[in-house]
């Protein structure tokens, strides 16, 4: 056990022991631990501040963006209004392959990834 864990298990001891953690408003709740082991470590406390405040990555802004105009596609029914929202999806789709292509990921590699983990072997089946 390095210095800085030893000192913050003192701490942590200390505030159990002195009743400062008795009336958290999170006690006894289940804390979910999220999985980062896709991530690579020096990269883990950076994707963890930028989660916490909101900010996407730009391959995913432009996931939503393209959702939201097939949403919007499903029920457009003035031709005019779908060929600009076909127009502005074609957009997106460009930017975003552009963007993995740069990152070394095509729309493939994301359509293989679901495949992968829609078998059975990673549903806890």
């Amino acid at each position: 056990m390095d210095a800085i864990t030893f000192l913050a298990e003192q701490k942590i001891k200390e505030a159990i022991e002195k009743g400062e953690l008795d009336n958290l408003s999170c006690k006894g709740q289940k804390i979910e631990i999220e999985d980062l082991s896709m991530i690579p470590e020096e990269l883990r406390a950076a994707y963890k501040i930028l989660k916490n405040a909101n900010i996407l990555p730009e391959e995913l802004h432009l996931q939503k963006e393209i959702k939201n105009i097939e949403d919007l596609l499903e029920y457009c029914f003035d031709e005019e209004e779908r060929k600009k929202l076909k127009k502005k999806l074609n957009e997106k789709l460009l930017r975003f392959n552009i963007l993995m292509e740069k990152r070394g990921r095509t729309m493939a590699y994301y359509e293989y990834k679901e495949k992968i983990y829609s078998c059975k072997i990673f549903k806890n089946e």
